[in-house]
C-alpha cells in the first residue's frame, strides 16, 4: 500500500512540475516529495507531503499554480522598490501582489482560474467565527484579502466571508474604489500597480493607534526592565499580546503568503526580468543615438496592453467571427503559402547532396561515365541535412485611423493567414499592435497645456502598443484576439518609429538564432496632436533612422509590407499588396523567406 502511494505521489509531482513549468516558463523547476530539507537552495516553489483528501489536492494545485504565476509575473526588484517602510503595511502590499499575479494568470488559462477560485472558496468554508461583533474581532490583512478577492478575482463570498468584510469594507472603498480602474488597467505593469498601491496602503491609518500601543508597551518594557523578575506574568502577557497582534497581520485566507515568502526570490525571480530595467535603459540610449532631436513630452500615461483586457470576451468574440467570414475564401492560400514556406524558410527541408561518392544511391547523370569506364567507384550519391536556423518572426501592424475599413481587415487576414502558416512551419510568430490611446493628444496634450506650452515638445500623445499574441503562445490560443483589429474604436494616430523600437527590443531578447520583424502598415507616420506643435516631417524623419539603425545592426532582419502604399522610401526591404491573394506569391518571392 506504501508502494502505491508513493507511485501515485510520484506521477502528482511529475504532474504538478509540468504545469509549473509550463505556466512560469522556467523548465528548470523541480518540486521534491518530501519536506525535511526547506532551507535547500534547490528548493523551487514548495514540497508534497500529505495527500489524505480532495482539498490536499485543490489546495496542492493551486499553490503551484500561484508559485509559478509568481515567477512569471513577478519581478522581485520592483517588488522591493515599491515596499512600504512600515512593516504593518507588508502584509497588504503582499496581498495586493499576489492578486495582481493571479489575476492574470487566470485571464492566461481558464484551469489556473478555475484552480484558484475552488481553492479560495474552500478555504472561506472552513472560518467559524461566531462572535463578530467590532473591527477589533478581525484582522485587517484577513479582511483586505477577501476585499481583493471580492473586485479583483470576482470570488463570490458567503454570508460569514461577507460579514468579516463588512466591517472594512466602507474604510477600504474610501481609498481604494477610486482607483480600482487604473489597477485592473496596470496589472500588466507591475511597476505602476505596485507604486500606486504602496501609495494607497501608507495613505491609511489603520495602523496608527496598534503602532502607538506598540512603542507604549515597548517603552514599558524597557522601563520595567530591572523589575523583570516580580513583573514576569506582566511580560509574559505583553509579549502574547504582541504576538496575536503580529499573528494578526501575517494571518489570511493563504497562511503561506507573508514577508518570510518572499526570502525565497532569489530562486524563484526570472533572469529576463532582473535584466529588464537595464534593457530599457540601454534602449533608451540607443533611441537617442538614433535621433538626438527626437523628443518625447512625457510616457507616464503609455501603455502596453494584451488585446483581450481592451475589450469584452463577447465582443471579441464577434469581432473574430467577422474575421472567420471572411477567411473562408483563403482557406487555399493557407495551404498553399505553407507548403512553399516550408520549402523556402525552413532549410532543413530543402535536398542537398553529396556527389562522385564510392556508395549510396547511383546517380543517374553519371551513366555515361560507367559506360565509358566500368571500374569507376564515384558514381554514387548520397543526401545530406543542412543546418536549419531557429527563427522567430514579429508581426507589428500599424493601427491606425487611416487604416479602417479594407487596409485594416487586409492586415489582420495577412496577419492570421501568415501565423498559422508560419507555425505550420514550426517558425515562431508574435503579433503586435501600434496606435495611440486618444485622438488630439489625450492626457499628454492635456499636461502639455497645464504647463503652458512649451516649444517643441516633441511626441505629444499617449501610446497605446497591443499585444495580440506571444511568440510563446500558440495561434489557436490567441485567434480570438486577431478579431480586435476589426474594432474601429481602436485605430487611432499612429507612431512609427518608437513602435517600431519596442517591437525590436522584445525581439532582439528572444534565443532563436534568426529573427524577422515585419511592419504592416499604409504609409507614414501622422499624429495631428505632436505635428501639429512639431516640425513637419519630426515622426518621418524619427522613422528612417529608426529602421536604419536596425538595418544597420543586422541583429534582426527588417521587412515592411504596405497596404496599398509603397513604402520602400522607409524600408530597404519591402513589398506592395492591395489584396489578400497578392501575399502568398509576393511574400515566397521575397529573398527574406528563401533558403539561408
Amino acid at each position: 500500500m506504501n508502494n502505491k502511494e508513493n507511485n501515485f505521489k510520484e506521477k502528482f509531482r511529475q504532474a504538478l512540475t509540468s504545469t509549473a513549468k509550463v505556466i512560469s516558463d522556467d523548465y528548470k523547476i523541480e518540486i521534491k516529495n518530501n519536506i525535511k530539507n526547506l532551507s535547500s537552495k534547490n528548493i523551487d516553489f514548495f514540497e508534497i507531503d500529505n495527500l489524505s483528501s480532495k482539498t490536499d489536492f485543490i489546495n496542492l494545485r493551486a499553490t503551484t499554480d500561484s508559485a509559478a504565476l509568481k515567477k512569471k509575473f513577478s519581478n522581485n526588484e520592483i517588488y522591493r522598490k515599491n515596499l512600504p517602510s512600515n512593516i504593518s503595511l507588508r502584509s497588504l502590499y503582499n496581498v495586493a501582489e499576489k492578486t495582481r499575479y493571479e489575476v492574470l494568470g487566470g485571464k492566461m488559462l481558464k484551469g489556473i482560474e478555475k484552480n484558484l477560485s475552488e481553492n479560495y472558496h474552500h478555504k472561506i468554508s472552513l472560518k467559524r467565527k461566531d462572535q463578530l461583533k467590532s473591527k477589533n474581532d478581525v484582522s485587517v490583512t484577513e479582511a483586505f484579502e477577501l476585499y481583493m478577492l471580492k473586485n479583483f478575482q470576482k470570488i463570490k463570498l458567503n454570508t460569514l466571508a461577507s460579514k468579516i468584510l463588512n466591517f472594512w469594507e466602507k474604510d477600504f472603498n474610501k481609498s481604494i474604489s477610486k482607483h480600482i480602474e487604473y489597477l485592473k488597467k496596470n496589472l500588466e505593469n507591475q511597476q505602476k500597480y505596485s507604486l500606486k498601491f504602496s501609495e494607497i496602503i501608507q495613505e491609511m491609518d489603520f495602523f496608527d493607534t496598534e503602532e502607538k500601543e506598540n512603542k507604549e508597551n515597548e517603552e514599558n518594557q524597557e522601563n520595567k526592565q530591572d523589575k523583570q523578575e516580580n513583573n514576569n506574568d506582566e511580560n509574559n502577557s505583553e509579549g502574547e499580546q504582541k504576538k496575536d497582534k503580529e499573528q494578526e497581520f501575517s494571518t489570511g485566507l493563504d497562511g503561506d503568503y507573508n514577508l518570510d515568502e518572499y526570502k525565497l526570490d532569489e530562486q524563484l525571480v526570472d533572469t529576463d526580468s532582473s535584466k529588464e530595467s537595464d534593457e530599457k535603459v540601454i534602449q533608451k540610449k540607443e533611441e537617442y543615438n538614433i535621433d538626438r532631436d527626437y523628443k518625447i513630452f512625457t510616457t507616464k500615461f503609455d501603455e502596453v496592453a494584451k488585446a483581450e483586457i481592451l475589450e469584452t470576451k463577447e465582443e471579441i468574440g464577434k469581432l473574430r467571427n467577422n474575421l472567420d467570414q471572411q477567411l473562408t475564401s483563403f482557406q487555399d492560400i493557407i495551404t498553399k503559402l505553407a507548403n512553399k514556406l516550408q520549402r523556402q524558410l525552413l532549410a532543413k527541408q530543402n535536398r542537398s547532396w553529396e556527389f562522385d561518392l564510392e556508395e549510396g544511391l547511383l546517380d543517374s547523370s553519371k551513366l555515361t561515365r560507367i559506360i565509358i569506364d566500368p571500374y569507376n567507384s564515384l558514381s554514387f550519391k548520397k543526401e545530406k541535412d543542412l543546418d536549419f536556423k531557429d527563427t522567430v518572426v514579429t508581426l507589428l501592424i500599424d493601427n491606425s485611423g487611416s487604416m479602417r475599413g479594407r487596409p485594416i481587415t487586409i492586415a489582420a487576414l495577412c496577419a492570421d493567414i501568415l501565423s498559422r502558416t508560419l507555425e505550420r512551419c514550426s517558425v515562431k510568430v508574435e503579433i503586435l499592435g501600434f496606435t495611440t490611446k486618444n485622438w488630439k493628444g489625450g492626457k499628454s496634450r492635456e499636461e502639455w497645456n497645464k504647463n503652458n506650452k512649451p516649444k517643441n515638445p516633441g511626441r505629444l500623445n499617449d501610446l497605446r502598443h497591443i499585444v495580440y499574441k506571444s511568440a510563446d503562445t500558440q495561434w489557436r490560443q490567441s485567434k480570438k484576439n486577431l478579431g480586435l483589429m476589426l474594432k474601429e474604436g481602436l485605430l487611432k494616430e499612429n507612431i512609427d518609429g518608437e513602435a517600431i523600437m519596442w517591437a525590436y527590443n522584445r525581439i532582439k531578447k528572444r534565443e532563436e538564432e534568426r529573427k524577422i520583424l515585419m511592419i504592416i502598415s499604409d504609409g507614414a507616420p501622422v499624429d495631428d496632436s505632436t505635428l501639429s506643435v512639431n516640425s513637419g516631417d519630426f515622426l518621418e524623419k524619427h522613422l528612417k533612422k529608426t529602421v536604419k539603425f536596425i538595418e544597420n545592426k543586422k541583429d534582426v532582419e527588417i521587412l515592411a509590407i504596405g497596404i496599398g502604399h509603397d513604402v520602400s522610401r522607409y524600408y530597404n526591404k519591402a513589398i506592395k499588396i492591395t489584396d489578400v491573394h497578392e501575399l502568398g506569391c509576393r511574400i515566397c518571392q521575397h529573398d527574406t523567406f528563401q533558403s539561408s
